[in-house]
């Protein structure tokens, strides 16, 4: 598997100029990095330490942040999408992150997902005709983010076979799927078609994988046997840890 590192947190200890970190990541070994938001960073500096370095940026998120469930928010959703796949374009970027936004009072768990399917498939659309793939990230909501609408890994892959486009597959974060209390070795059993990207952190404290309670050695053979092709997104808090200490943990923890 190749590895790419989140570097909105990774290498953030040896590096504040942002597109630097590419530089770091690239003397470090890993061929890819992905990130958060684009708005507000540099894409002509992120553009050349690209193409110095021959890193591949493979994810960001679609910016800004729009619900899938608030019709209200489609015209925005949809704008966002298009100027994020624009952006996605000039960097060499095939794929962008969406979450769901927050679940809505009163309307029923088939309503939402209707509502999220009006919104993913001209989306999806979108992103098939400009070769993106949109990548739908169910995230927990028992310690990061309580109240989001797509928590359920399933829901998530029942969403992206509903909408049946090579516009959007699933991003599958193992560390959100456990705190949900996935059962890691089955969740995605038959259905790793519809993933796209994975990433990875530990648990709890959202660290490094092998600084806390999550069985490694179990996720790898589970991506093995489903025959993942795939990135593998490091996206993991530093906490006391430097990136070149974290990284000897990841090391160690998905290569034994």
């Amino acid at each position: 598997m190749n590895l790419t590192a989140c570097i909105e947190w990774l290498f953030a200890d040896e590096a504040t100029n942002f597109a630097e970190r590419i530089y770091k990541a690239k003397a470090a070994g890993i061929e890819g990095v992905e990130f958060h938001l684009w708005r507000e960073k540099s894409l002509p500096d992120i553009k050349q330490a690209l193409n110095d370095t021959g890193v591949t940026l493979t994810s960001f998120c679609v910016d800004p942040r729009r619900s899938i469930v608030d019709e209200q928010q489609l015209p925005e959703f949809l704008a966002a999408v298009s100027d994020s796949i624009a952006a996605a374009k000039e960097l060499n970027c095939k794929m962008l992150i969406i979450a769901s936004g927050f679940a809505l009072d009163g309307v029923s768990p088939e309503q939402h997902f209707d509502f999220a399917l009006r919104a993913l498939r001209p989306a999806a659309a979108l992103a098939e005709q400009a070769g993106i793939t949109l990548l739908l990230e169910p995230l927990n909501t028992k310690v990061d983010h309580p109240g989001m609408y797509l928590n359920s890994v399933k829901t998530g892959l029942d969403l992206v076979e509903a909408v049946n486009s090579p516009g959007l597959k699933l991003i599958y974060d193992a560390y959100h799927s456990i705190v949900m209390g996935d059962d890691i070795t089955t969740v995605l059993k038959g259905r790793v078609q519809h993933v796209a990207h994975i990433q990875v952190a530990d648990m709890p404290g959202r660290g490094a994988p092998g600084t806390g309670e999550i069985n490694w050695p179990q996720v790898t053979q589970m991506l093995k046997e489903q025959n993942f092709q795939g990135w593998l997104g490091l996206e993991y808090k530093l906490n006391n840890l430097s990136t070149s200490q974290s990284l000897q943990s990841v090391n160690a923890a998905l290569n034994n």
